[in-house]
């Protein structure tokens, strides 16, 4: 479980084919100061499980290995060696819960539709499937590549969100565009409110 507070950007150093599944290779900092392998780490969102550690000096560089489901549903597909990543460990109990309750389990991939600065602040639109878009509400929760933010407006195929400078600058949607993919989980309490209501 994690909050969807982002902690820091970690370095894609490399993803690479693997019998049927890939491994995905990132230089860390922060959210390594801890890590041990079979620790789950959130990257852009998604749950993953560190298989292999490697001290580098102040960083350590950590390996995934990524199931083809997970390659499929995720923009993790799309990253390159250089890419940046949000990343931010699971939630200790007892900790603060800054963000909102966020699994780690991708709904979605939407598509950066508009992107626009206002004042110090950026509005994004986001595309997003209709799995995704029936429990995203207005002033509702959702992730996007893992950060917990605020749904601002709700369209019919589409929602915003507000991006203040500290999370523009903290976190890997600096490196985001017009077109681009992003991972979606939306509030894990719509589908629980669905499930019980469809009984």
């Amino acid at each position: 479980m994690f909050t969807g507070i982002i902690e820091e950007t970690g370095v894609v150093e490399a993803i690479e084919p693997k019998s049927g599944s890939f491994q995905l290779t990132i230089r860390i900092r922060k959210t390594g100061e801890d890590i041990k392998i079979g620790d789950s780490l959130a990257v852009n969102g998604c749950c993953l499980t560190v298989v292999k550690i490697d001290p580098k000096g102040n960083d350590k560089i950590v390996q995934f290995d990524l199931l083809e489901e997970t390659w499929g549903v995720t923009n993790l597909q799309y990253c390159i060696s250089g890419s940046l990543v949000n990343l931010e460990r699971s939630l200790e109990a007892g900790g603060r819960l800054g963000g909102h309750f966020v699994t780690g389990h991708i709904d979605g991939v939407g598509k950066i539709a508009q992107w626009e600065q206002k004042g110090e602040d950026r509005k994004i639109k986001i595309f997003a499937p209709n799995k995704v878009m029936r429990y995203v509400v207005h002033k509702g929760s959702i992730a996007i590549d893992g950060i917990s933010l605020t749904v601002a407006e709700v369209e019919k195929e589409h929602f915003s969100v507000w991006i203040i400078p500290h999370t523009f600058e903290l976190t890997a949607i600096k490196e985001r565009s017009l077109g681009d993919a992003v991972n979606l989980e939306s509030d894990i309490v719509g589908k629980y409110v669905e499930r019980f209501a469809v009984r």
